[in-house]
């Protein structure tokens, strides 16, 4: 396995001026992945054409108990594809395609979370006409809850989604985003279809009848994200500005006691206008706040905080773009000979080389056939250095499919502690790789569990400090392109042996740190000490 500098990587590719050096002092480990696509089992395509120019999910998820990331991908007019995951710990990638309940057509994104806090995996899945409701029954098997939980699936055109527990709740609020009125493909423009919020019901275990979100604007990805640390999370929403008309990102007040509002200027909410399509979230300076990246098309942003909280009081809505500082711009494909803008999709922060560094995948593929945008868009990933730049290496690490891509989730597959890929295609089968690296450093994976509601601890905070170094994640369901994951949270450790674990659980109380060891996968229950955990 190589290990070089970016200033090495960059020969390597061979794409002058379009990545960036840096010294020796700053290298990383490039990672190694081996495209496993036929040989796992996987043939799912997303198929569809103008209503389904947009979405094409993916979900990973445990609905058997046997800790392995089992999948569903989004077909488009085709069905959508259930596989079991039959892979050995540390073997190559096998899965079974089952018939689950989970086979509908027209479904565009795929989204898992415990609904009804019962043990067993739902999913929401969104559609072109009707959402619907999956609930789990164990084993793999779902079935339509649409009925039994009062929930309103409308007939609109589903494109994003964000799921939270608010407080004081027994059910969570979903937030649904939509596109376009898709009656109208001859001048779809400024036909964006109002989003909804679907809030428990005063009848225990259903939903009340969907609210709408005024103003909407073509909603291509959603987050629920404590993005202040008030303990309220708020709902951003990524929007297309293809075909709104005066509207702009959105970052929404979402409180039990209160109608949802958008922030203003007056909080210091800057208009900001692109074509909206992913939302990944991390804490990549470890200053406790999150940072934001944002896809676009060749309009990708980093968005960090303006300035730091001051005099206790929470920061003000106001974010700066360090994309072009951080080198996470990915406005142009970097190998396949196209040098047309990029068109960006799903995208996830992860370590994917195990340094302690957060790493960036972000999925490309144009539009449909438009021609100021590349057609050849190799699919990024973006290695973190230490001085928190980051370098191209999607080449380098096998990765850069050059088809037309859409959703995706990095997972360990094979629970071997390294982080796999699947990406859903256009047209074209959806991709599997395997995480191959044998330079990688330490890891731990992390189950988060309580009682009662929210088992699965959705809006929770993870942190592992690596000596003085913490790092963070939010424990959400939403963002990325149409696609959702549930289960082990990953963190890379570089050389360290141990570390300490803490769970900011969703009501602010916490356990306190605990010390764990490398290369463990972990449950960490509520007022209970750490578990290690080992396949059966």
């Amino acid at each position: 396995m190589r290990v070089m500098s970016l200033r090495l990587a960059v020969t390597a590719l061979g794409i002058a001026g379009l990545a960036q050096s840096v010294s020796a002092e700053n290298s990383v480990a490039v990672p190694s992945f081996v495209e496993e696509t036929a040989s796992a089992g996987i043939d799912s395509v997303y198929a569809g054409e103008w209503e389904y120019m947009v979405g094409g999910g993916a979900a990973t998820f445990d609905c058997n108990g046997d800790g392995f990331a089992d999948m569903l991908l989004a077909g488009g007019t085709a069905p959508a594809k259930f596989y079991r995951n039959a892979s050995s710990r540390g073997g190559a990638l096998k899965f079974e395609a089952e018939a689950s309940g989970l086979e509908l057509e027209a479904v565009t994104g795929v989204y898992p979370l415990d609904v009804d806090s019962d043990g067993n995996t739902d999913l929401v899945l969104l559609r072109v006409g009707e959402n619907v409701v999956m609930r789990g029954l164990g084993n793999c098997r779902f079935e339509r809850a649409n009925e039994a939980w009062g929930f309103d699936g409308g007939n609109a055109w589903s494109t994003a989604f964000a799921a939270t527990w608010e407080k004081g709740a027994a059910w969570p609020t979903l937030a649904i985003g939509n596109y376009i009125n898709r009656l109208e493909e001859t001048s779809p423009w400024g036909s964006c279809t109002d989003n909804w919020l679907h809030r428990p019901d005063a009848k225990p275990n259903k939903f009340a009848a969907p609210l709408a979100l005024k103003p909407s604007y073509c909603a291509l990805s959603m987050l629920f994200t404590d993005w202040n640390k008030s303990g309220t999370p708020s709902l951003r929403i990524s929007n297309d500005r293809e075909y709104y008309e005066g509207g702009q990102e959105q970052l929404w007040h979402v409180d039990a006691l209160h109608a949802a509002a958008p922030s203003t200027e007056k909080e210091g909410w800057k208009p900001l206008r692109i074509w909206g399509m992913g939302i990944a979230g991390y804490d990549l300076d470890s200053d406790g706040y999150q940072e934001y990246f944002l896809t676009s098309m060749a309009d990708n942003k980093l968005q960090t905080l303006a300035s730091a909280p001051m005099d206790g009081k929470p920061p003000e809505a106001t974010f700066k773009d360090v994309a072009y500082a951080r080198g996470v711009t990915a406005h142009r494909p970097y190998t396949g000979g196209d040098l047309r803008p990029s068109t960006a999709w799903h995208t996830q922060f992860e370590d994917v080389n195990n340094d302690g560094l957060v790493d960036l995948f972000i999925a490309k593929g144009n539009v449909a056939k438009m021609p100021d945008f590349a057609a050849k868009d190799p699919n990024n990933l973006l290695l973190q250095g230490a001085d928190g730049k980051f370098t191209e290496s999607g080449e380098a690490a096998g990765v850069a499919s050059l088809a037309i891509s859409r959703g995706g989730a990095l997972a360990d597959f094979n629970m071997d502690g390294l982080l796999d890929l699947v990406v859903v295609n256009r047209w074209e089968k959806a991709q599997v790789w395997r995480n191959t690296s044998t330079n990688a450093g330490h890891w731990i994976e992390v189950k988060l569990q309580q009682s009662g509601t929210n088992r699965d601890a959705i809006g929770a905070w993870l942190e592992v400090k690596q000596g003085e170094k913490i790092l963070r994640r939010e424990i959400f369901v939403g963002g990325g392109c149409a696609s959702g994951q549930n289960g082990w949270w990953h963190f890379g450790l570089g050389n360290m042996a141990q570390a300490e674990v803490r769970v900011i659980w969703p009501d602010g109380t916490s356990d306190g740190w605990q010390s764990v060891n490398s290369d463990n996968f972990y449950i960490l229950e509520r007022s209970k000490a750490a578990q290690v955990w080992a396949a059966k």
